[in-house]
């Protein structure tokens, strides 16, 4: 049984989020991104099944408040993967610009002090606070100085066409399927 969160979000506010929907038509920069992100997120018809019996249960993650913002490559990465889970597990997926939710961003500070994006709040149907995930997956942090490394001594010019590379090359889709298995695993944890 998970234990009840008071949070500053109420059904009401939840309900007042964005959908994927909205949100891509709200964003001002990198639609391109989202969408692309979107369109490669793989899940597989084990991870779909896994996520709509987390989903449904009785005490599932029925619903999911992202924050974020579109000039963060993070949230570019991982809203869209969160998106892709939620549309296929069935869960009601609401999105809020952090900089405009400051209130909600504080409550799920990374490791009490640091705004990171995205963050991905887990409730069940009756809106009772199941879990919450932040910003990127494991594999992504301890790989993270290796890549920003490929980039130093660059030229501008150069460095934007390699990380556009890298954008859509195999470790930062790594990085997306690993998001999948962390949320699956943080959920099939939390909800039993």
């Amino acid at each position: 049984m998970t234990q009840q969160k008071e949070s500053i979000v109420t059904p009401e506010r939840f309900a007042s989020g964005m959908t994927w929907e909205q949100y891509l038509e709200h964003i001002k920069r990198n639609q391109g991104k989202f969408e692309y992100n979107h369109s490669e997120t793989v899940l597989t018809d084990e991870d779909v099944e896994a996520f709509r019996s987390l989903a449904s249960a009785a005490d599932g993650a029925a619903k999911v408040l992202a924050l974020g913002e579109d000039w963060c490559p993070d949230v570019i990465r991982g809203l869209p993967v969160m998106a892709r889970i939620a549309k296929a597990a069935g869960m009601e997926l609401r999105i809020f610009p952090r900089d405009d939710n400051m209130d909600i961003m504080n409550e799920f500070l990374n490791q009490g002090e640091h705004q990171s994006i995205p963050v991905f709040v887990f409730y069940t149907k009756d809106h009772r606070y199941i879990a919450h995930w932040t910003e990127r997956p494991a594999k992504a942090n301890a790989e993270l100085g290796e890549m920003q490394a490929k980039f130093e001594g660059l030229e501008q010019e150069e460095r934007r066409a390699a990380y556009r590379e890298f954008q859509e090359g195999p470790v930062w889709a790594s990085w997306r399927q690993e998001t999948v298995r962390e949320l699956r695993e943080l959920l099939q944890e939390k909800t039993g």
